[in-house]
């Protein structure tokens, strides 16, 4: 049995007639006729008779050829339903993000979607946390990914969905290897705030020091940069101590060859959790294609 010949025991129920069915599925009367016969002796049931009124189901015909009709009933309903879903996976996905995610999670998930859906064009955008929550607010890009502060609440609209990656992450202070540092199990930034530091610049590194500043005096900044490669560079020369989530440090070369040296930093004011995940508008027209990305491809990284 194929769906084949249940489309040839459609038509002819439908025109009660082989030969006008075989002129509407564009194939000969014989094709029609000697394909039902098989079936026919596939099933041990006789489906027609020929009558004056045409070709007509018989009496036992009539329970399986229902179930065929409802067969092909069902299989419309499926490729309606792909039909569906696939006309909601095009067009573009545009993506803002913070610098954390994009050196970690975003590559692996991007890479893995774009293999499934070529067809779909993606745009990233990296900035700060802030203008991240901004850009999706104001629906200048469909999905956000950023750090949060323990809790979504006051953080983001009421109108914009969070998704949250279930990975939290703390700060921690990178050395030289051969910093006295490099001995510790933990540090705390007030203790450490005469040794030269180089600082990534972004705003939300900018904030919290300002915050440290305020209540715990100036710390010895040497310079202060947004690429975080040079930071990790200075770093592992010799130059100064930096700050940067855990996050940031997942997989990172310069860690894993020793040349720099990870501990946690504890205390106030960085004593805090970060929560990582996704934002978007729950009235976005893409929302079913931004929910299959973080779902399928950001899940169990």
């Amino acid at each position: 049995m194929n769906f084949e010949q249940l489309e040839y025991i459609k038509e002819v129920i439908e025109t009660k007639s082989m030969s006008i069915a075989a002129k509407n599925l564009h194939v000969t009367q014989s094709a029609i006729s000697q394909s039902i016969s098989l079936l026919e002796k596939e099933f041990g049931v006789q489906l027609f008779k020929r009558s004056r009124n045409g070709t007509i189901p018989t009496d036992e015909g009539k329970t399986i050829i229902a179930k065929v009709l409802e067969i092909l009933k069902k299989a419309d309903e499926l490729k309606e339903e792909v039909q569906s879903l696939t006309s909601s996976y095009i067009g573009e996905l545009k993506i803002a993000t913070v610098p954390s995610i994009f050196m970690t999670y975003l590559p692996k998930a991007l890479a893995k979607f774009k293999k499934d859906f070529p067809q779909i064009k993606v745009t990233i955008t990296e900035m700060d946390n802030k203008d991240v929550i901004e850009e999706v607010n104001q629906n200048k890009v469909d999905l956000g990914l950023i750090a949060l502060f323990n809790t979504v609440k006051h953080t983001v609209p009421e109108h914009i969905a969070f998704h949250s990656f279930q990975t939290q992450g703390t700060f921690h202070v990178i050395v030289p290897k051969d910093s006295v540092l490099a001995f510790s199990k933990e540090l705390q930034l007030m203790d450490i705030r005469e040794y030269p530091f180089v600082i990534y610049g972004k705003n939300f590194y900018n904030n919290l020091i300002e915050d440290f500043e305020k209540h715990y005096g100036s710390l010895n900044i040497i310079f202060k940069s947004t690429n975080s490669e040079v930071i990790k560079k200075s770093v592992s020369e010799g130059v100064g101590i930096s700050i940067l989530s855990s996050l940031m440090l997942i997989d990172d070369p310069y860690l894993e060859s020793g040349r720099i040296i990870s501990i946690p930093l504890t205390g106030n004011p960085l004593n805090f959790h970060l929560l990582f995940g996704g934002i978007y508008s729950k009235n976005r027209s893409q929302t079913r294609l931004i929910k299959k990305f973080l779902l399928e491809y950001f899940e169990g990284q």
